[in-house]
């Protein structure tokens, strides 16, 4: 990866449940719905996060790309909303869920 481009593979885009435990089929679109995806990659320039994170992301601003039959999406570092980690740095900016 080069620069701040961030190579994630998203989660399954299929069958969801809801609270209450109603199954909503993938078929069903929501308004401005984000997604996680994990961190495959990234370019030496991304600073927030590391490979096997979990980001947030917005399915619009994306770009997908098919290697050795998986699917994979390609992101900038600045469309990254938030980022799942495990890691905690002591004087950390960042929040991390």
């Amino acid at each position: 990866m080069l620069n701040d481009r961030v190579l994630v593979r998203p989660e399954t885009d299929g069958e969801r449940s809801s609270t209450g435990g109603i199954l909503i089929p993938a078929t069903v679109t929501t308004a401005k719905r984000l997604g996680w995806a994990e961190v495959v990659a990234s370019g030496p320039n991304v600073r927030s996060m590391e490979v096997g994170d979990k980001v947030l992301y917005n399915p619009e601003d994306r770009y997908e790309v098919e290697v050795r039959a998986e699917d994979f999406v390609i992101l900038r570092e600045r469309d990254v909303h938030a980022v799942a980690s495990e890691r905690i740095e002591e004087g950390s900016t960042g929040l991390y869920l």
